[in-house]
């Protein structure tokens, strides 16, 4: 077993080696265990040609990683009563009821649709089985977005019937007007009230103060020389709707909070968020005999790498499970999620570890930043090998 300074100065390399490779621009590290925090780094600028370095207070947008914690609210008024889980969307979104399933196209190539073969549920929503999808990893949305081009996300058709496949895309989306519904509450104050202040995360929200911009970290692309450049990539700063499924800003301080209060059990320091039932449901196979897909091919390269999580992997409540465990890494029942801008995070209950990498780069899954995180990971687990 190593000793705690060589565990640090091991994943020190792993975030140093992969700025200085230029594998990512920047990254900073975090990750913790049940009695606090393990390790916290960073390495490289906040933007590539500027002198600011990058750190766990750094704002990024986290993205995907929104709908773990927009889930997290649907259970927490699932709990209070007020969700029912197994009750059609369109019975706390009426206008669900006009969402129909892409179904081929026409004698003219024009997208045809049809009423789905049942009425989508909650649950659908929480576990991406109400089939509704992401056009930058599914070929029929493409072609639908190409030929309609509405920009509406809730005028998105399905592009399977409830419950038949698993499809990861806007469910989460919908999974907040949801919440809205049923708590009665704007998105952005039900979360504030309910998940941010409790946990102490004061950097968490779905729009930024000045102060809070200046700290926030561009999103990187690379330019035809293959250097990374930072861009003026970013969320509408005056949206029409609260994104459940993407549309937050946190750091990496304040989300370690988060997945700490679930490695917890739903609990840390005096603040309890959620059921310790239900945050065991998070780390529980939601979809049945349905699978993740081993591999997503990408519609859109420059907005994500083919997505290949490899088999056994199934969903909980708004979390990838991983059902086999990682050699020198996460154990057999870890949940975790990504945000399209390369933000990452995993956490263990086995081993009562929880971890999480950041960047801003575009696109999502790069060979060289997944080689990052599973270097990051395995650095992180080195005291226990």
């Amino acid at each position: 077993m190593l000793g705690a300074q060589a565990v640090t100065a091991r994943i020190d390399a792993v975030l140093r080696s992969a700025v200085d490779s230029g594998a990512m621009p920047n990254v900073v590290g975090v990750a913790a265990d049940r009695t606090g925090v393990l390790y916290e780094g960073a390495a490289g600028p906040r933007a590539v040609g500027g002198s600011e370095p990058i750190d766990a207070e750094s704002i990024f947008r986290i993205a995907s990683m929104t709908k773990m914690v927009c889930t997290v609210a649907a259970l927490q008024q699932r709990d209070l009563g007020n969700l029912d889980f197994e009750a059609p969307v369109d019975s706390y979104c009426p206008d669900f009821a006009a969402v129909e399933v892409l179904d081929g196209c026409d004698e003219t190539g024009k997208p045809k649709t049809r009423a789905p073969a049942s009425r989508a549920t909650v649950r659908q929503l929480v576990t991406h089985t109400a089939g509704l999808a992401y056009g930058f990893w599914n070929p029929e949305l493409t072609r639908w977005e190409a030929a309609t081009a509405t920009g509406d996300v809730f005028s998105t058709p399905m592009v399977a019937d409830p419950g038949t496949r698993f499809e990861y895309g806007i469910s989460t989306d919908w999974l907040g007007r949801v919440v809205e519904s049923a708590s009665g509450r704007s998105l952005d104050r039900y979360l504030a009230d309910h998940i941010f202040r409790p946990l102490g995360m004061r950097s968490t929200a779905f729009l930024l103060d000045d102060e809070q911009r200046a700290a926030c970290v561009p999103v990187h692309v690379r330019d035809e020389a293959g250097n990374w450049i930072p861009t003026d990539l970013d969320w509408d700063r005056q949206p029409a709707w609260w994104a459940g499924g993407h549309g937050l800003y946190s750091t990496p301080r304040d989300y370690l909070l988060f997945q700490r209060m679930l490695l917890a059990g739903g609990t840390l320091a005096d603040a309890t968020v959620l059921a310790p039932s239900s945050v065991r449901g998070a780390f529980t196979n939601q979809i049945g005999d349905l699978w993740f897909p081993p591999e997503i091919r990408t519609i859109d390269p420059a907005v994500s790498c083919d997505f290949t999580a490899g088999p056994g992997m199934k969903w909980g409540w708004g979390l990838l499970l991983d059902t086999r465990g990682r050699p020198g890494g996460r154990n057999p029942g870890s949940g975790g999620w990504v945000g399209v801008f390369n933000t990452y995070f995993w956490i263990d209950p086995e081993a009562g570890i929880a971890g999480a990498l950041y960047s801003q780069s575009r696109p999502l899954a790069t060979p060289e930043a997944l080689k990052t995180y599973t270097d990051f990971e395995r650095a992180v687990y080195s005291d226990s090998q």
